[in-house]
């Protein structure tokens, strides 16, 4: 479990330590940088799969997503006393993101490039990365550390040694190592980011592609678009908490059971509800319902991962369905840990309610995206490691 997630020079995020536990809700104002902190997640979780330069370039490249404002704020501009205007830089261009969590933590750090005559020179490179154990980065909890292209492991009572790799400067050490005898950690490290999972996208219109038939394959882990929506839900009825999933459909459309078809075409999901005649399938259910289920079959997973990011799962939802929404997002949280980046009120306070839920609310200072309620010491216990 993440206990703290540091971000660094990202967008409208100059500056972010937070605590985290096993659920935590995240929510603030409309551009007060929800979505900011969203993508920097993802972004950390890109790690493992060497997408660092693709995902930065559809965010519109690494200068886009770079904090905009003055290097430093002043107690002067926070008062209004002198205008927010920016000085000379002392410190270099980098964009740093990190986590601390048991056994491993990790964190890196995006800088410019060497300037070259290349059409791709606009990726950034990863001047620092690191691996420690423990919460605390010290010399000794240390064991990767890489400068640049240079690597070097070591066990937990072993010298360092060096390791004969070329690593690409804009991937990580994560998607381009993968020793088990001379780096277990990084292996097991990237497992944990590759299981963590991003729902934030799910479509509802008509051509949505879990209206449609899906493979009939078992499908422990539904996709981000819930195209095999019906083969994850009967998988949970085979092998998962069946009984919890047909309790939720039932907290949410009472007396409704769900169906599923085997035909030609693939499994065709459909729903029995009280007074029709007919099941209603997939193709035929509300945008609401429709997004329901998905968000129970990705929550009941077979499979939970360590770490669930839901992006808005409010959205299409009728407000009669938000106590339900939270009952199945808290009962989750107890298997996998939950990040709710929401702004519905009633979803945050019901969430909030939770002795363990961390509520997380964000609002903008001259642009900078500010955690409410935060001091220096709440913020204390992080350390950013040296070019």
């Amino acid at each position: 479990m993440i206990e703290r997630l540091a971000i660094s020079g990202y967008r409208s995020i100059r500056s972010l330590v937070l605590r985290l536990d096993s659920l935590n809700v995240v929510t603030g104002p409309n551009g007060s940088g929800k979505t900011s902190l969203y993508r920097a997640l993802r972004l950390l979780a890109d790690a493992a799969n060497g997408r660092f330069a693709v995902s930065l370039a559809r965010e519109g490249g690494f200068a886009s997503v770079l904090w905009a404002g003055p290097e430093k704020i002043s107690n002067e501009m926070i008062r209004g006393e002198t205008p927010v205007q920016g000085t000379i830089r002392k410190d270099p261009v980098s964009l740093r993101l990190g986590f601390t969590a048991s056994p491993y933590s990790y964190c890196f750090d995006l800088g410019l490039p060497v300037p070259v005559e290349s059409m791709f020179s606009s990726d950034p490179e990863i001047k620092r990365e690191c691996l420690w154990r423990g919460a605390t980065l010290e010399a000794r909890s240390l064991c990767v550390d890489r400068h640049r292209s240079s690597l070097r492991c070591r066990s937990v009572k072993g010298p360092w040694k060096e390791i004969d790799l070329s690593i690409p400067p804009q991937n990580s050490v994560l998607a381009e190592f993968a020793d088990p005898f001379a780096a277990p950690e990084i292996v097991l490290l990237r497992e944990t980011l590759l299981s963590w999972r991003f729902y934030d996208s799910f479509r509802t219109d008509a051509e949505a592609p879990a209206r449609r038939p899906s493979l009939c394959t078992l499908t422990t882990v539904m996709s981000h678009d819930g195209s095999d929506l019906a083969a994850a839900i009967q998988t949970i009825r085979e092998i998962g908490d069946h009984e919890g999933l047909a309790a939720a459909i039932d907290d949410a459309f009472p007396g409704s059971e769900i169906a599923i078809q085997k035909t030609p075409s693939g499994m065709q999901l459909s729903l029995e509800q009280p007074g029709m005649l007919r099941e209603l399938s997939a193709a035929e259910l509300s945008d609401g319902t429709l997004r329901y289920l998905l968000l129970a079959a990705a929550l009941f997973s077979p499979r939970p991962p360590e770490l669930m990011v839901l992006n808005e799962p409010e959205a299409s939802l009728h407000p009669e369905l938000i106590e339900a929404l939270g009952r199945l997002i808290l009962k989750a949280s107890k298997w996998s840990q939950i990040i709710v980046v929401s702004h519905n009120s009633a979803l945050t306070e019901l969430l909030a309610s939770e002795p363990d839920c961390v509520p997380i609310r964000l609002h903008k200072r001259l642009g900078e995206t500010i955690l409410e309620g935060a001091d220096l010491i709440s913020q204390r216990g992080w350390k950013w490691p040296s070019r």
